[in-house]
């Protein structure tokens, strides 16, 4: 058993303690403040999670371990959580206005988006199988409840109860792959796992355990054959949580997958490697040409996050050959990505009105006219997803398929260009409607304060990050670095 807290782990764990603390005081404040001011609660959200990220700059350059080995503080924890936070703070702007819309209840909803966040938190910083359970379950219990927020809404209640049984079959995946892992080594704690396996044969059972943790995991990243739930569960959540889930709980994922292979796997890396290379072409493939037969823009864009996982998966197969180059490429796309869809979806929020539900492409039809800036961001968001220069999507898929090459994986590297490829028909479709159809029905498509910030934050991150990509790729190369030195010198050995 690890010993107990050290008195080091309070200003360690600080982020943490932040936010469950944040989350806390919104609760109180839901409860005690009248109806009218209850959208206060969002700007105390937004402070505590600026505050949680205050708290990680004294810790930058930090490589330490707190709770007695549990939790790793490093520079790969740091870039997760950097990213986790700010997609929480821009789905919390996006959410202001579509609450008030839909006449839900804004405090509940933001404890529970501040709750899975801190789930997400403990999933990039778990040293230990049991924690990164905790941390997923944490955040996925939170999603649970977010996803059928809308009670009066029978297909948000229907995406509610497909998440939670589809996410429960998921665990049990992975927890019976994990207790296979602790049956062949007799620990929970990943690195002495990664020790433990270097020394012994490979066999059937470590087989089978690698096969069970993919799967479940596939689930969580949406990855085909695991991807069922998505397009319905994204359809009915609340537009906002739909980004959140494409963008958090994804990057959030990935953060649980690669920790756990590459600190506690790396000798098994010829088996995973092999899953992970197959996977990576079906959800490709399959996420991009189902998406060009959608009309409903909550299903395009949830079938084009499945082919995104894809295309990060393309990075995680390449780390098996070139580690520092694929988790640093993987690193650079889960980031750039989280702005370009963020602010797609955050156009898609902005067509919710009370007299248009917004979610269908004719639903776009002269959105430029209507509103120019909001059809110029979304021409910019498109066109990143799409990866054209010089947005930040291009640079992503760029450093992706030089990361599959620099690997050995050519064949890899075409399928994901020739998919990118097939992408932009349905990207282009969308600005099609926005430019080029005449002017839907409706009240006026309106720009709040919000929402203003919101699209600013996203247009500017994805023209900054395609135009001056070299301090995301510092940033990702130095959080790559921290990633299980132990393990990857064993996969390059």
């Amino acid at each position: 058993m690890p010993p107990g807290f050290a008195p080091d782990d309070f200003w360690l764990l600080l982020p943490e303690i932040l936010l469950a603390t944040t989350a806390v005081v919104v609760l109180g404040a839901d409860a005690l403040l009248p109806r009218g001011r209850q959208g206060l609660a969002a700007w105390i959200a937004l402070g505590g999670l600026g505050a949680t990220a205050a708290a990680l700059v004294p810790l930058a350059g930090t490589h330490a371990t707190a709770a007695g080995g549990l939790m790793a503080v490093d520079a790969f924890a740091g870039f997760f959580k950097l990213l986790f936070l700010l997609a929480a703070a821009l789905t919390i702007l996006m959410s202001t206005r579509y609450l008030a819309v839909e006449g839900a209840r804004p405090g509940t909803y933001y404890v529970l988006v501040l709750c899975a966040t801190l789930g997400m938190l403990f999933m990039a910083s778990a040293l230990d199988l049991v924690t990164q359970v905790i941390g997923l379950e944490t955040m996925a219990v939170s999603f649970y409840i977010l996803a059928g927020f809308l009670k009066p809404n029978r297909r948000s209640n229907e995406a509610a109860v497909k998440y939670f049984l589809l996410g429960a079959f998921s665990l049990g995946l992975l927890l019976y792959g994990m207790s296979l892992l602790y049956g062949l080594t007799g620990t929970t704690m990943l690195r002495d796992i990664g020790t433990a396996l270097a020394g012994l044969e490979r066999s059937r059972w470590l087989g089978l355990a690698v096969i069970l943790v993919v799967a479940g995991l596939g689930f969580k990243i949406a990855a085909v054959p695991f991807h069922m739930w998505a397009p319905d569960v994204y359809e009915g959540a609340p537009t906002p949580i739909t980004a959140f889930l494409s963008v958090g709980s994804k990057a959030a994922s990935f953060a649980m997958l690669l920790r756990l292979f590459f600190e506690a796997l790396p000798a098994a890396n010829a088996d995973w490697g092999l899953l992970f290379y197959a996977l990576a072409i079906l959800t490709m493939t399959v996420g991009n040409l189902a998406a060009l037969t959608q009309s409903n823009l909550k299903r395009l864009l949830a079938y084009s996050s499945i082919a995104h996982a894809g295309y990060v998966l393309i990075g995680v197969v390449a780390a098996t050959s070139v580690p520092q180059v694929g988790i640093k490429a993987a690193l650079v796309y889960l980031l750039v990505y989280a702005f370009m869809q963020i602010g797609a979806f955050g156009v898609v929020t902005m067509l919710r009105r009370h007299d248009v539900i917004g979610e269908e492409l004719k639903d776009m039809s002269g959105l430029f006219t209507r509103n120019p800036l909001a059809g110029a961001s979304m021409l910019l968001f498109m066109l990143s997803l799409g990866g054209i220069p010089p947005t930040a999507g291009f640079m992503g898929k760029f450093w992706l398929f030089s990361a599959a090459i620099d690997g050995g994986y050519y064949w890899l590297a075409v399928i994901g260009v020739l998919n990118s490829a097939v992408s932009l028909y349905y990207y282009l479709r969308v600005v099609v409607f926005m430019w080029f159809k005449p002017q839907a029905t409706g009240s006026p498509v309106v720009l709040g304060p919000a929402m203003g910030v919101l699209l600013a934050v996203t247009v500017v991150g994805t023209l900054a990050l395609g135009v001056y990509p070299r301090a995301l790729f510092d940033l990702a190369d130095v959080s790559a670095r921290a990633l299980g030195a132990a393990g990857i010198a064993t996969m390059v050995r």
